[in-house]
């Protein structure tokens, strides 16, 4: 064998050897990030990132709950310009949820936060049964949409429900927040959230 066929034969093993150990490479490498992810303490497991964040909302124009009432007086339909120029609070929910039913009263508590307009997305449920909940619990929502066969959670990427978007008065998706709110998600999640917007507002 020539010394240029023998090096030309342990460049290619060399080749193989790189290629054969890429792949654990990679693993090796995804594994160490997901390590770091799990074990970090101040990490919230339920803050799961959004490829939407930063980009424009997708709205859809829904249907509205006919029948359910705020303030006595019959309640709009969820509509991309009825949250234009508003900080908007996109709540996912339904009556089936158990944990939609916990997180109900912090809803309620956002909705009287002047800084928010508070708005709810029906997922995949009954009518009826929708306006038995908010009979019972009360309405927070300055506008609720039907999304029956979950559409417009498609196109949102819901994980699963409850799920809330705050959506700037651009229409822009700042933050998400997979399951019900609780202190830790609106102390350190939401609300500095909301004072960003606000701020980058009054800049």
């Amino acid at each position: 064998m020539s010394e240029t066929e023998s090096t030309t034969e342990s460049a290619g093993t060399r080749t193989r050897v790189i290629l054969a150990a890429l792949p654990l490479a990679i693993f090796v490498a995804m594994a160490a990030v997901f390590f770091v992810m799990l074990t970090d303490p101040d990490r919230n497991v339920s803050d799961i990132p959004s490829a939407l964040i930063g980009t424009k909302a997708p709205w859809r124009d829904l249907e509205p709950l006919a029948g359910a009432v705020k303030d006595g007086l019959p309640m709009p339909a969820l509509t991309a310009e009825g949250a234009k120029g508003k900080l908007t609070l996109v709540n996912f929910w339904a009556s089936w949820c158990v944990p939609c039913r916990q997180e109900h009263p912090v809803i309620l508590s956002l909705s009287k936060d002047p800084r928010l307009n508070v708005v709810g997305v029906n997922y995949k449920d009954g009518s009826e049964n929708a306006l038995r909940f908010l009979g019972e619990l009360g309405n927070p929502f300055s506008a609720i949409g039907l999304d029956p066969v979950g559409k417009m959670a498609i196109d949102w990427g819901v994980y699963g429900i409850p799920e809330s978007y705050l959506v700037g008065p651009d229409g822009t998706i700042l933050y998400k927040k997979v399951g019900p709110f609780d202190e830790n998600s609106l102390k350190n999640g939401l609300f500095p959230a909301i004072e960003k917007a606000l701020g980058a507002l009054a800049s």
